[in-house]
């Protein structure tokens, strides 16, 4: 064993990182990762700078160039960075921008009522971790600019370099490409991120510029989240126009906009606090529930549709099937979030705030508007009627699954684990009996369940959901897993950590693969956002020299493999069936050797509107996606003969 030398902790063991230092040492402190995403949130930060701005009432402007080589330049038109000498004797940009928690959004008196940013950050970070830094900011008739470089660990004299009437603040970097593992900035994310912004501020005018490629993009929406909501819902059969609610209660402005749709049965709620996305909800979502559940009741009773006796609308009976976009400001002296992230809001007068709100516009909306209402309700009803009718379909299963219990094997299908630990259990959903057969004898009994399928998934994105849990394999699955189903869902009681999804590698496997998905999307969506849904990726080929097995996963890869063997038998799995129990295990399910496809939601928004396009009822608006987004161009040229050729 290797001697420890001078192991001794005192005084000269504690360190102290000197300015932008500690960024540097852990960038994913500050940014998340190292990689494609930490990278893109260097953007996030200094466009949210310039949208504070805007927030504040000063500005309504911001462009955005991706230039070549991957810098990136951030133009506003707010009022500018103060460019005078700080009282740290140096000047006030320098502090902003090399200096942990320096900014003007500590103080709710101050500069910045509302923001987005609470920690003071965001420019420093970027310094931090870019090559160089550039500064130009117009204010008090002057331009003034200074660079910064390697980190800000170089800091160029500032300099006044000429006049001007307007006002703003330019920001240019280069993120460091020894910090992040990609330097290269994804256009279709800034897409992404920009629209969905310009979308929640009414007048602000983005631009983005790819100057790589000569892409751009103008956002600009006068109807602000009413215009969001349609673009959620486009291709999607709409009860109406969408209803727009906005007021102010203690001192929170509460903006909400909301449509209902035809043959959905899930909800679909965005929220956002100052601008931020809240994946998570929060307070001000729970307030806006009360008030959409007591408003439809409280119509409904006025009317007469709801009699004495009747029970009132459940919540998600009058959630069922709407889309809204909640948006909030709070001012810093209140705004709280929970956690670390930003992913869930804390503050608790924000429920009240949007109660208030909420209640109050959208009684007078039902009230004047006696049509859509009505239509709204009978909507309600006839979810109330649904869930009634699923939650006696889920009665009538919970008591066969009671009497099955002993035998351990659901419906005859399921082939259980034998721990009882759900932190490193494992379901593999696996297409066909025959390929369950395999995966049953090959995989590992002590953490490893198997679920096989019999055929193609029902289309949960189109049925019913009393209709849903009629069907066998979909019932299957809910009740393999043990964790609920759709509003009653909960992840954390989920009986395996990963549930994996096994296919042929052909389009019915992909297929099977897609309606899996719709479903966990819809139904378990929380097992997708806590990383716990893969697929499993078997190999196309088997590639046989003399008395040595081989596989490969692609053509490119049995290229390689092949191109200095002689005398070489090379099998096309077509399914997962024709691989015996021990190759399965060794090439699919083995965690030593095993690869895996994580399934993960980048952007809710797009994931939503893309399984109601390809797997809703609209079929003109799916075959223009198809038409617009696939090839039809055979590009596998790879034949075995190409082998033998080269043998």
């Amino acid at each position: 064993m290797a001697k420890i030398v001078n192991n001794v902790y005192d005084e000269s063991k504690i360190q102290v990182m000197q300015g932008l230092e500690a960024i540097r040492k852990r960038p994913g402190m500050y940014v998340g990762s190292t990689d494609s995403r930490g990278l893109h949130h260097l953007i996030w930060e200094i466009v949210d700078n310039s949208i504070d701005e805007v927030l504040s009432g000063n500005g309504n402007y911001i462009k955005i160039i991706i230039h070549k080589g991957n810098s990136v330049e951030v133009i506003d038109n707010g009022r500018g960075i103060p460019i005078g000498m700080h009282k740290t004797g140096v000047p006030t940009p320098q502090v902003v921008f090399c200096t942990l928690h320096a900014g003007g959004k500590f103080d709710s008196t101050g500069a910045y009522k509302v923001s987005g940013g609470l920690h003071g950050v965001g420019s420093s970070v970027v310094n931090a971790l870019s090559e160089w830094v550039e500064v130009t900011i117009a204010r008090e008739g002057k331009i003034f600019f200074q660079r910064y470089e390697n980190g800000g660990k170089k800091i160029n004299k500032s300099k006044i370099i000429g006049e001007s009437k307007k006002t703003g603040t330019t920001v240019h970097f280069k993120p460091d490409p020894t910090i992040f593992s990609t330097t290269i900035i994804d256009y279709k994310q800034c897409v992404q991120r920009f629209k969905e912004s310009a979308y929640l501020i009414k007048g602000l005018k983005i631009e983005l510029f790819d100057e790589r490629t000569g892409a751009s993009n103008t956002f600009f929406y006068h109807e602000g989240i009413a215009a969001f909501v349609k673009n959620i819902n486009q291709d999607k059969t709409t009860l109406h126009e969408p209803i727009y609610l906005e007021g102010t209660s203690m001192d929170i402005q509460v903006e909400v906009a909301m449509q209902y749709c035809a043959k959905t049965f899930t909800e679909n709620i965005s929220s956002f606090v100052n601008n931020i996305r809240t994946r998570d909800g929060g307070t001000h979502e729970t307030g806006f529930r009360t008030a959409l559940t007591k408003a439809f009741n409280e119509y409904a009773r006025m009317k007469g549709i709801l009699k004495d006796k009747d029970p009132n609308l459940d919540g998600a009976d009058i959630r069922e099937g709407l889309t809204a976009v909640l948006s909030v400001r709070i001012g810093e002296n209140i705004l709280q979030f929970e956690g670390q992230t930003k992913n869930k809001l804390g503050t608790a007068d924000a429920k009240t705030a949007v109660e208030n709100i909420v209640s109050e516009k959208l009684k007078f909306y039902l009230n004047e508007k006696g049509e859509i209402a009505n239509l709204l309700i009978q909507n309600a009803l006839r979810a109330f009627r649904a869930r009634e009718a699923a939650r006696k379909a889920r009665d009538e299963v919970r008591m066969i699954r009671q009497k099955i219990t002993k035998t351990a094997n659901l419906t005859g299908k399921l082939a259980p684990v034998q721990e009882k630990n759900p932190q490193t259990n494992e379901l593999f959903i696996v297409e066909g009996d025959s390929a369950g057969g395999s995966a049953k004898q090959g995989r590992d009994r002590r953490f490893q369940a198997i679920l096989p399928l019999r055929g193609k998934v029902i289309n949960s994105e189109k049925t019913k959901t009393d209709e849903l849990l009629k069907n066998e394999e979909i019932m299957s699955i809910i009740y393999s897993i043990g964790a609920g189903f759709g509003m009653d869902f909960n992840a954390s009681k989920s009986n395996y950590s990963k549930i994996i999804i096994m296919t042929d590698a052909d389009t019915d496997g992909a297929h099977i693969q897609i309606l899996l998905l719709t479903f966990f999307f819809r139904y378990m969506r929380e097992l997708i956002e806590r990383g716990q849904i893969y697929i499993a990726l078997p190999p196309l080929y088997k590639i046989t020299n003399k008395n040595n097995i081989d596989y490969a996963w692609t053509d490119e890869e049995l290229r390689e493999k092949a191109a200095n063997l002689k005398n070489i038998i090379i099998q096309r799995f077509k399914g997962l069936g024709e691989m015996n129990p021990e190759q399965l295990w060794e090439t699919t399910m083995n965690p030593m050797t095993r690869t895996l496809i994580k399934v993960n939601i980048e952007d809710f928004t797009d994931a939503d509107d893309r399984i109601a396009t390809l797997m809703g009822d609209d079929v003109e608006s799916r075959r223009e996606w198809i038409e617009n987004n696939v090839s039809f161009e055979y590009e596998d040229n790879f034949t075995l003969e190409e082998v033998e050729s080269d043998e």
